[in-house]
């Protein structure tokens, strides 16, 4: 039998266990930390990209496949662990736009087969009364569905544990273990797990962690700030996206207001700027909102890469070593796709998508 160890216990690390250990690998975890407490648990989980157009023809062909898979695998993950992941098809409403942008949009839509329709600002106002007045027209996907990700990581994490996947929290690797160019392990302190394959899923720090064993993987964190507001149910029913910034409403009623961008290394602290910014544009997009209460604000590191196109693949150079890391702002919405996509490169299968637009050079 095969053994692998995948190294960090997000969602991406999660999702490719899991995809090995139904192909019969045994499988092991090893995470720094605790397992999908970093961008997995804070990003907002919209399954689909921001602007979905602007994106690489990679990133959208690992969207698509995902999105094909998304709902029957979160029934699937609450049939087995009795936790719900909370697929919704909400839908994307996008103001704003510039009559270019949209034109654009439409090509891209019309290019890949997604359902996308202009709508003018009556028809704004009766699918999302509560939402702020809209001059011209805005662009409607109908289809987008969201989840509520920490719950999809943690009914990940029960199912994993389930099926006998080994999973070691607070276990930093210090060093791959190999023998004459091919993997056999990895090494954590004084512990040493043997490999046949391993894979790094570190996330945001995947490039330091490969970088400590000498390979180049061009991954680096890029901060997140996002609100929570204690709405009551029905306030809002679409997700809104407006100018960059993102209104998810839950179904408890809850809605988040995403997000920044920010290049300050592995720095996660929450600012008063990043707050007040984000409350103002929530209230700009949904006014309503000025009389919700503000219940939290938090910070991630997402795992960015050149143009936003992940790395999934071996690692040139030594043999049964791979990564699956750099979604950048889409590592929920393409993580299905990514995983199977590496299961079938680490197990030699014909992969689901053609793989050389995600291979480290």
């Amino acid at each position: 039998m095969t053994k692998a160890v995948i190294i960090g216990g997000g969602l991406l690390g999660m999702l490719s266990a899991r995809e090995l250990a139904l192909a019969g690998c045994e499988v092991e975890i090893v995470e720094r930390g605790r397992v999908g407490q970093e961008s997995s648990w804070a990003g907002g989980g919209i399954l689909s990209p921001l602007y979905p157009w602007r994106y690489a023809d990679p990133i959208t062909e690992l969207v698509r496949w995902s999105q094909a898979h998304y709902r029957a695998f979160s029934e699937t993950l609450l049939a087995e662990t009795g936790i719900d992941p909370q697929w919704s098809q909400s839908g994307l409403l996008m103001p704003g736009l510039s009559d270019t942008e949209q034109a654009e949009a439409l090509q891209w839509a019309g290019r890949f087969g997604y359902r996308l329709e202009t709508l003018g600002p009556e028809e704004v106002a009766e699918l999302s009364p509560s939402v702020a007045p809209v001059n011209g027209t805005a662009l409607w996907m109908p289809e987008v569905a969201q989840l509520r990700n920490p719950r999809l990581v943690k009914a990940l994490h029960a199912a994993l544990r389930s099926a006998g996947v080994t999973i070691r929290e607070n276990s930093p690797v210090t060093a791959i273990e190999e023998h004459q160019g091919q993997v056999t392990g990895v090494r954590c302190g004084g512990a040493v797990m043997a490999a046949d394959k391993v894979v790094i899923c570190g996330g945001a720090w995947s490039g330091e962690i490969a970088r400590q064993l000498g390979i180049e993987v061009a991954v680096r964190p890029v901060k997140g700030q996002m609100l929570l507001f204690r709405a009551a149910p029905g306030l809002l029913q679409q997700v809104v996206l407006w100018d960059g910034y993102y209104l998810i409403p839950r179904r408890d009623g809850r809605i988040l207001i995403g997000s920044t961008l920010e290049e300050t290394g592995f720095d996660k602290q929450t600012t008063d700027e990043a707050r007040e910014l984000l409350r103002q544009q929530a209230f700009r997009i949904l006014p309503a909102l000025e009389q919700v209460e503000l219940e939290h604000h938090w910070a991630g590191l997402r795992p960015g890469s050149p143009e936003g196109v992940p790395f999934i693949g071996p690692v040139p150079g030594l043999e049964g070593l791979s990564v699956n890391a750099g979604q950048y702002r889409n590592g929920v919405v393409t993580g299905l796709a990514s995983a199977r996509l590496l299961k079938n490169l680490v197990l030699d299968e014909a992969p689901i998508l053609p793989p050389d637009s995600y291979q480290l050079r």
